[in-house]
């Protein structure tokens, strides 16, 4: 008897609703936002130019009109990234939490175990940052926010930087959520790699240092701008 072929669709969410797919769309999702985390950390990065309009003038690009087209499309697929990663995360954990009701991790790699346990916790926080992220430095419903020449399209973002990080408990705020992006990053960036069959005795402690170091520099980065603008370096 012939087997009968599953149309496309019906493969994909036959593949899907197994493990390895959920973690092949965390890990294709994953690089779409690691990527973006990258991205946006390079461009808060230049309020250190020695150039103090710098980073105006990269935000006042991003808010050009003739870049509103292509500026929302990022959005939106940002948007669906992490709608998936989310929904597939939670349905993996809620898998294996049925699966296997008293859960235990190998303990011959502390920190990547540590990593592992925060990931389910470490993500919903990281996405109240990123909302509140939003309505600091977007809408300006946390600290009121400045423009050039009273224009809404050329937002004064070093000022608004500087001024919102002076503030202790915002500054605290962003620090952890960067510790708990380090720690989500860790366990991300090596988990991605293992979900794409780079699984090897040789190579896994390798890739499990390229993830620290990545998710480290990520974490000085980011945190190295609220600690500035408290100290009083960022002027």
């Amino acid at each position: 008897m012939s087997s009968i072929a599953l149309p496309p669709l019906s493969r994909a969410i036959h593949f899907y609703e197994a493990p390895i797919g959920k973690k092949a769309v965390m890990a294709a999702t994953g690089i779409v936002l690691f990527g973006y985390v990258v991205g946006h950390l390079l461009g808060n990065l230049q309020i250190y130019s020695s150039n103090p309009e710098q980073i105006n003038n990269y935000a006042a690009f991003l808010h050009n009109p003739s870049n509103a087209v292509a500026l929302w499309g990022i959005r939106a697929f940002l948007l669906l990234s992490v709608s998936l990663h989310i929904i597939a995360a939670t349905q993996l954990w809620l898998q294996n939490r049925a699966a296997r009701p008293i859960g235990y991790y190998k303990k011959d790699d502390v920190p990547a175990s540590y990593a592992a346990r925060t990931m389910i916790w470490s993500g919903p926080i990281i996405g109240a940052f990123v909302v509140f992220h939003i309505l600091h430095l977007t809408a300006g419903s946390v600290v009121a926010l400045k423009d050039i020449n009273d224009n809404p399209a050329t937002p004064d973002v070093r000022a608004n930087v500087i001024a919102g990080f002076q503030h202790p408990a915002i500054a605290a705020f962003y620090i952890v959520a960067m510790l708990l992006l380090c720690l989500h990053l860790y366990h991300g960036v090596w988990s991605m790699f293992q979900s794409a069959g780079v699984s090897h005795p040789r190579y896994t402690p390798w890739l499990k240092r390229f993830a620290a170091i990545c998710a480290l520099l990520i974490a000085i980065g980011n945190i190295s701008i609220p600690v500035a603008a408290l100290a009083g370096w960022l002027k």
